[in-house]
């Protein structure tokens, strides 16, 4: 049966087939690609405002917290899994070994698909807002799409260079956008809070959680939170890998939950609980959403923050498009070692970095992000929203399949009979993934900014990609059937 010929980790590869570096990254090293993936400031400036004014208002950090749980549950059975699979292809090659090669190269093009298009938004929101920083500071407007197309050039010689070269500059990049977000929180709960106090009970009790609407509050968390499979990508390159992957999954679920749900607290109070939903609401109807967190982070710290925390908000920007750029470079290196695509991908330079899948990876964001820029669309309203919102409804899709598929992995294996891990985690983070999933769908317009037909045309890519995915998937092995 299919579901028996899952895909196997790296004792199917010839002798020929690409290797990534091993013994490249520890605990903390994939921790920031991680975080970078997360783009924290871009997370907190982005979704907080709009959870707090259209989702449950003070509340909003109580959703952080549900969402942190969901994710948690999911990744016990993830790490489970991961104890079994070593593989850059990560979801797909998790899901291939429980529900079978066809369904896991399906789901690789899903990742790929939800990867690149993530990547493509940033480009969209990191060109204007890289654009209006020169125009503000040097007067000279030169076209959002240039500065991305520079970009580009950049993250793809960086790419090249290793991973560990990878590592370094996404390290002080996460670091100077942690520590200014930290210290603005510290400082905040340190002074008591804000003109209200702290109020936890307005931000963590039930009442809190379940006031306005909780649902999209909790879809925007969900949101801002994917990005950790990087553990599992990473696993190759890593330094005992049965060790470092389940550690640094762990940890990064913890320090993503608490961060986002500490930040997001500490911005309501500074605010006040019940000024935060008028006063993110004001910070949407201006147009600049980010005021919300930029303003009292201003009043703490002083002004100088004003002209520091746009430019933050552009390297926050450049990491989380560099640590797609290796996660989809390395799906395209697994696709390429399997057969799925073209073996001419596991081309590996002498800093044993994937450099031709690298370059096609490059080439795709290309041809995802210059449509937009030929069409002269709102780099922000259009590219960043509507491809965002793709990725974020796609790596839902991926993470209740991998769920599903460490269910039935284990239960005809047998590799591993722990309940808890193998079975009662994994299906709690599936029904709660599921849920997350519809609230995405019953709020893609919100989502994505757009229409209810944008929205369904978004929304009918993912599915097409999984079948799409299945369809190739299928020919391939009956092509290399008859060849055989």
């Amino acid at each position: 049966m299919d579901s028996q010929t899952a895909v196997a980790p790296h004792t199917t590869q010839d002798s020929t087939a690409g290797r990534l570096k091993p013994d490249s990254l520890g605990v903390l090293g994939i921790l920031f690609f991680v975080l970078s993936a997360q783009a924290p400031l871009t997370g907190i400036a982005g979704a907080v405002p709009i959870a707090v004014a259209i989702g449950n208002g003070a509340g909003t950090p109580a959703a952080y917290l549900a969402a942190g749980v969901v994710v948690l549950l999911f990744s016990i059975g993830f790490v489970a899994m991961g104890r079994h699979v070593v593989d850059a292809g990560a979801f797909y090659t998790y899901i291939g070994k429980g529900l079978g090669r066809s369904t896991g190269s399906g789901s690789a093009g899903v990742a790929l698909f939800a990867y690149c298009a993530v990547q493509a938004a940033m480009y969209g929101l990191y060109g204007a807002t890289v654009s209006g920083l020169v125009e503000h500071y040097a007067d000279v407007h030169i076209a959002w799409w240039v500065w991305t197309l520079v970009t580009m050039v950049v993250v793809q010689i960086l790419g090249a260079a290793g991973i560990e070269m990878g590592a370094k500059v996404l390290t002080v990049f996460v670091l100077a956008e942690f520590s200014i977000l930290i210290a603005f929180a510290l400082v905040t709960l340190f002074k008591g809070g804000g003109p209200e106090g702290l109020g936890f009970g307005d931000s963590f009790s039930p009442d809190a959680a379940l006031q306005g609407a909780p649902g999209v509050a909790l879809m925007f968390a969900v949101a801002s939170m994917f990005g950790f499979e990087a553990t599992a990508i990473y696993g190759e390159e890593a330094r005992e890998p049965r060790k470092t992957v389940p550690r640094a999954t762990y940890l990064s679920v913890a320090v993503v939950t608490c961060f986002f749900a500490f930040t997001s607290w500490m911005l309501v109070s500074a605010h006040g609980a019940s000024n935060a939903t008028a006063e993110a609401g004001k910070a949407l109807e201006s147009g600049d959403a980010t005021s919300f967190v930029f303003a009292p982070i201003t009043a703490q710290f002083g002004a100088w923050t004003g002209d520091v925390l746009p430019i933050l908000l552009a390297t926050s920007l450049f990491a989380g498009i560099l640590a797609f750029h290796n996660s989809a470079n390395r799906y395209l290196f697994s696709l390429g070692r399997e057969g799925l695509l073209p073996h001419g991908l596991t081309a590996i330079n002498r800093r044993h970095s994937p450099w031709v899948a690298g370059a096609v990876q490059t080439v795709i964001a290309v041809a995802l992000v210059m449509p937009f820029a030929v069409l002269g669309k709102d780099p922000v309203l259009t590219l960043f929203s509507w491809f965002s919102g793709v990725a974020v409804l796609g790596i839902m899709l991926l993470y209740f399949l991998t769920s599903v598929s460490v269910i039935v992995f284990f239960r005809r294996s047998r590799a591993d009979t722990r309940p808890w891990n193998t079975l009662v985690a994994p299906v709690l983070g599936a029904l709660g993934i599921a849920g997350a999933i519809w609230l995405v769908i019953e709020n893609f317009t919100t989502l994505i900014g757009g229409d209810r037909t944008t929205a369904l045309w978004l929304q009918i890519t993912v599915p097409a990609v999984l079948v799409l995915g299945l369809v190739l998937a299928r020919l391939t092995r009956q092509r290399h059937t008859v060849s055989g």
